[in-house]
């Protein structure tokens, strides 16, 4: 079994789902990590209700491969033991507010001195500088300010909040971990008389921003009083739009190139459509009603038959359930599986990439509450009678 990153070593002190996702990837690729939790609530995205009663199916999703160490950084001993494993650990991550790791004495500053190669990443929503560095923001938020808000549902008079968490998986977690990779490869490429360590600040709205580079075109294409492109990709388009079937479900076309549009209305015997390809969606043209009656004649299933086999871009709108069962995320291990000795079979959603030497990325099912506390302290030489008096002092 593959993996890239077996020799790699991180500290998680970061919560919630953006960040669970972020080291979750760099888990599946062999990195170990070991994820810091505070002794008492621990990381809120765990629990699946105020009061703690169950664990979060999204926390279950997003934890694979990792240890959970329950650790106070606010107390000194908790820092103490903390700065114990830094020497042995390649990366730390933490999502606090700007300023958090520093007052507690395990920013950037104080973690070199201890381990000068440290790559150490703050990752948040707005970043460590800027006159937003200090706003809390969720998702929403990040995506508003990037403009990407702005532009979702123009045709209908107002933003459409998407069905994904987008800035925090793709900002939050994809995103970092491929600065936290970047920097990895830095450091194995870096001149011997360069330590390679590295701080790297990433932030949610920034990496939104930069996904915004569509809009940046059109805006700059707008100020030349030129058009960007020759059809809309935000449902203002007959052809890259949704439409409802017969069944009530929902089929999405995205017949952009004439040769798709031609080939999708051949199969239909519709060929009287061809003219309105890359025509603006309006309710009550003719070519809008004329498509969305088209739609509606078949059941979502009796498109997905009579398509098959078309060399056309239109693919069904599935709901979660369905694309759990799809075939082909299945084929391709996007949807799997793996067992856990306490919670039983676990759906589990996997790696998306494949290599060539095949990953390994089911090694242990997402750790248990300090599942791991004894463990990391036992290897950090605290015996059985320090660790009861740490727990006692609420260290642990």
């Amino acid at each position: 079994m593959y993996q890239p990153l077996a020799d790699v070593r991180i500290l998680d002190c970061t919560r919630l789902l953006p960040y669970h996702y972020c080291t979750q990837l760099l888990g599946d690729l062999g990195a170990e990590i070991i994820k810091v939790e505070e002794p008492i609530v621990g990381d809120y995205g765990r629990w699946g209700d105020a009061s703690r009663s169950y664990e979060s199916p999204a926390y279950l999703l997003a934890n694979r491969n990792k240890k959970s160490l329950k650790l106070n950084l606010k107390h000194e001993n908790g820092k103490a033991i903390f700065k114990k494993l830094v020497p042995d650990y390649d990366v730390i991550i933490e999502s606090f507010r700007p300023g958090v790791m520093d007052r507690l004495g395990l920013g950037y500053e104080v973690i070199k001195e201890i381990k000068a190669d440290i790559i150490y990443c703050s990752t948040n929503g707005f970043g460590q500088t800027g006159p937003l560095r200090d706003k809390p923001g969720h998702d929403l938020n990040y995506l508003a300010v990037s403009g990407i808000l702005g532009l979702t549902g123009q045709h209908t008079g107002r933003p459409v909040v998407p069905g994904a968490l987008f800035s925090d998986l793709a900002g939050g977690g994809l995103f970092t971990a491929f600065a936290i990779l970047s920097a990895l490869m830095g450091k194995a490429n870096s001149d011997p008389k360069d330590n390679g360590g590295q701080y790297i600040d990433v932030c949610q709205a920034d990496v939104m921003a930069s996904f915004n580079l569509l809009g940046v075109a059109e805006h700059i294409a707008a100020q030349k009083g030129k058009k960007p492109r020759p059809v809309d990709l935000r449902g203002g388009s007959i052809v890259y739009n949704t439409y409802i079937t017969k069944d009530g479900r929902f089929m999405s076309l995205g017949c952009n190139e004439e040769k798709f549009w031609r080939n999708f209305l051949e199969a239909t015997d519709r060929m009287d459509l061809m003219e309105f390809h890359l025509s603006d969606y309006r309710e009550g043209d003719q070519g809008t009603e004329a498509v969305k009656t088209l739609m509606a004649s078949k059941t979502q299933q009796e498109w997905l038959d009579l398509l098959k086999d078309v060399d056309t871009c239109v693919m069904p709108v599935l709901d979660t359930g369905q694309m759990l069962e799809d075939e082909q995320l299945r084929e391709r291990g996007v949807v799997t599986y793996m067992d856990d000795p306490d919670r039983g079979r676990l759906v589990q959603l996997g790696f998306p990439a494949k290599f060539s030497d095949q990953l390994d990325t089911m090694r242990s099912p997402s750790p248990t509450f300090g599942q791991h506390t004894d463990e990391i302290l036992g290897d950090l030489g605290y015996d059985e009678n320090a660790r009861a008096q740490l727990k006692e002092d609420g260290v642990i």
